[in-house]
């Protein structure tokens, strides 16, 4: 009778299995979770009702997250994450300002089209204080926006643009783009329609665009076309 052959996996792969697992299951909840933040405010949320939402059992979830406040801050980790990475864009001095603007506000109303939950959890963050993620957002977006205003402050030195306050103008479009996650409900209503639809977030980008480029004084030869 042939001896039964025992494969036995490597220690490294059983190791590197069960982390990409843990990795998967902690993105799991996170997304359930960025919902529950989003509809109900970090006061309002239970850890009972994110993991009876994400199909598991309270000591379950809190395997992974011992505390309400270590997935919160997870969520926004994610939420910061994602949205950073849409805005490198802006870093880059060495493109036209026309094109890297544009990409800009482009990158900034797909994140509020494909992620309204987390732009909503971040701007209720914010709204409140920020009391409870202050110290990333200060440790992680400040750098950042002090480089993209010294690209502004380039750009306007070279003559590429005309002279503009770069730190409100961030905040305006900020507040231009993020108000179509948050308000989202409120512009339906205005337009009769149940949601935003794909129309309109391009009718908002063409809209923007032209305004942000206009405030610099650069020509949108896209703006011009449709005239």
């Amino acid at each position: 009778m042939a001896a039964t052959k025992t494969v036995t996996v490597p220690r490294s792969a059983a190791v590197k299995r069960r982390v990409l697992n843990r990795d998967k299951l902690e993105a799991d909840i996170a997304d359930v979770a960025v919902r529950v933040f989003a509809e109900c405010g970090y006061e309002g949320t239970s850890i009972a009702t994110i993991a009876e939402q994400a199909g598991l059992s309270k000591q379950n979830l809190m395997y992974y997250f011992p505390t309400k406040q270590a997935l919160y801050e997870r969520v926004l980790d994610g939420v910061l994450d994602d949205w950073l990475a849409r805005m490198a864009t802006l870093g880059d001095p060495s493109q036209e300002p026309r094109d890297v603007l544009r990409a800009y506000i482009q990158a900034k109303l797909r994140f509020s089209r494909e992620q309204p939950w987390a732009s909503r959890v971040y701007a209720m963050e914010v709204i409140s204080g920020a009391q409870l993620y202050g110290p990333q957002i200060q440790s992680r977006v400040v750098p950042l926006l002090r480089k993209d205003i010294e690209v502004f402050e380039r750009w306007i030195g070279e003559g590429r643009i005309g002279p503009i306050n770069a730190t409100h103008l961030l905040f305006a479009i900020w507040a231009m783009t993020q108000s179509y996650a948050d308000f989202s409900a409120q512009m339906a209503l205005v337009l009769n329609r149940k949601q935003l639809s794909r129309k309109d977030f391009d009718d908002a980008e063409a809209t923007i665009t032209h305004m942000v480029l206009s405030a610099v004084a650069i020509a949108d030869p896209r703006a011009s076309a449709h005239v």
